[in-house]
């Protein structure tokens, strides 16, 4: 293994991250820490022009400069580029750790050579990391944004609508659903703004402006806590910004400027 290849080695949901004072924060090269056996390691992607793998560990090595931090908290502190690279190297970790034996057939699974799969070598069953698609909706009319609160969020806080795809449903369906089930409104409209994935645990959210075109808001009773309409000066808390939902929220305001 490239001993100047960089390492993301994760305990208990904290990442191994080091911050010298004064110095970018980075993961550790194989270098610095006992990178184990190199059939444990995941070839994650890249980051400043070198190979970067990841594992699991029972024990966050104790290193000049490192503290493990948990996936979300790298976004503030080291930028998107190391939460993007994190969040996929998690999403993977989660994927071979929750297929080690056949759904099938119950037999132990093995890596597949040159992609991301574990194979069942009784039956050939193939996982593939599993990927949920999640839509997302902010509703307009006129100035006025609906946003809504899910119990699960921080005090305060609201955010888009959104909600999972189901089997057999396109993105557009989902989005009317989800609308019409969570706050009881019809959209009309629907415009693609931008997708993200986002390994909490492993979704893909797909993000739309949509127009509003009936009903009276009606909360859905244990998915969404309040819901109301919202003037550009007069918002309530918004989610943080490493969320599409924030950028969706800052994208219809600039449009109202």
């Amino acid at each position: 293994m490239n001993d100047e290849s960089y390492l993301i080695l994760r305990c208990a949901g904290q990442l191994l991250v080091l911050a010298p004072e004064g110095q970018e924060v980075r993961f550790p090269t194989c270098a610095e820490v006992e990178a184990g056996d190199p059939a444990d390691c995941l070839e994650v992607g890249s980051w400043n022009g070198r190979p970067c793998r990841a594992r699991d560990v029972t024990a966050l090595p104790a290193l000049p400069g490192g503290q493990g931090v948990p996936l979300r908290a790298l976004f503030t502190l080291a930028g998107p580029a190391l939460f993007s690279l994190a969040g996929r190297a998690s999403q993977l970790l989660d994927w071979r750790a929750q297929h080690r034996f056949c759904g099938r057939c119950g037999t132990g699974t093995a890596p597949l050579a040159g992609e991301f799969a574990m194979a069942c070598p009784a039956c050939g069953l193939l996982a593939y990391p599993r990927i949920s698609p999640a839509v997302m909706v902010l509703i307009r009319d006129g100035r006025r944004l609906l946003l809504a609160r899910s119990p699960h969020f921080k005090p305060g806080v609201y955010s888009a609508l959104a909600g999972f795809v189901e089997a057999g449903e396109t993105l557009e369906q989902c989005a009317v659903r989800e609308v019409r089930e969570e706050v009881g409104l019809e959209i009309a409209n629907l415009r693609y703004f931008a997708s993200q994935p986002w390994p909490f645990p492993h979704s893909l959210m797909v993000a739309f402006f949509a127009d509003y075109a009936g009903g009276q808001i009606r909360p859905e009773p244990g998915e969404i806590e309040a819901a109301d309409w919202f003037l550009p000066e007069a918002l309530p808390l918004l989610p943080d910004p490493v969320s599409i939902s924030r950028h969706l929220i800052e994208a219809a305001l600039a449009q109202d400027t």
